[in-house]
């Protein structure tokens, strides 16, 4: 297994396949096991970079997420870059990890190629977001199948990082934490973003806010479909490998 350190944690990634290096971003309260069934549609054609944010799966374990969680997570992605010392990499980020990715190549767009988002749900939390999360998470707490799929994800001590995350989303309304480091409008990479209308896990409209960020922003383009659940990236994923491996190639 491998580490790096950021600001004195250890956090854990790891590399499979073979072409060009992109790394895969898992969303909130999972891990980069949740990636472990779709990984042989990409294997053959890239090569598959997994990390543990912070505080996640076998990454060192943290008293508390910081309040700016997504943007944390954008400075981990550029130090793990940083450490692998590979050139330009692709990101593929679902969920929070499309946050993160998005921050990412923010932050240092000389870093990356490309960037997809995929089960993203916007660049303004939708009002309400907080009491939804905390009605979302007790929810999962209590059925069996979400319960064992955060401990499949984060070990034993699920609950706590659950916890935690919940903490720090539900901040995100309540303290008005900056979600992006910079207005994605300015985004200096490509950006690809994937949703389904039927995803009930997103709250925007997405088809007027993937119009408003494409006509802001020609470098942003966005493919949404009518079907599929939360994340996309998981329950079309045949399609949606197709989609993004097309798009890393250098297409929209």
């Amino acid at each position: 297994m491998a580490y790096f350190d950021y600001n004195g944690k250890q956090v854990f990634y790891m590399e499979t396949g073979e072409g060009e290096p992109c790394i895969f971003l898992h969303g909130n309260t999972a891990s980069s096991k949740m990636f472990e069934f779709i990984l042989p549609l990409y294997t053959a054609d890239v090569k598959v970079i997994l990390i543990d944010f912070l505080g996640n799966g076998k990454s060192e374990r943290v008293a508390k997420f910081p309040d700016e969680l997504w943007i944390d997570q954008g400075h981990q992605i550029v130090e793990l870059c940083k450490a692998l010392n590979c050139g330009k990499v692709n990101l593929v980020g679902t969920s929070g990890g499309a946050y993160a990715a998005i921050n990412a190549a923010l932050e240092m767009p000389e870093l990356f190629s490309r960037v997809v988002a995929d089960s993203f749900d916007g660049s303004v939390l939708p009002e309400g977001f907080a009491d939804a999360i905390i009605r979302e998470r007790q929810s999962a707490k209590k059925d069996v199948q979400a319960r064992g799929f955060y401990e499949w994800c984060q070990g034993e001590d699920w609950e706590t990082v659950v916890d935690q995350d919940t903490e720090v989303l539900v901040n995100y309304e309540r303290s008005q934490a900056r979600i992006f480091g910079r207005p994605i409008e300015t985004i200096r990479v490509p950006l690809f973003i994937t949703v389904s209308r039927e995803d009930e896990m997103l709250a925007n409209d997405m088809d007027a806010e993937c119009a408003r960020l494409h006509a802001a922003n020609p470098d942003i383009s966005y493919k949404i479909y009518d079907t599929g659940a939360h994340p996309l990236i998981a329950s079309r994923a045949e399609e949606i490998a197709e989609a993004v491996k097309g798009f890393l190639a250098g297409g929209r």
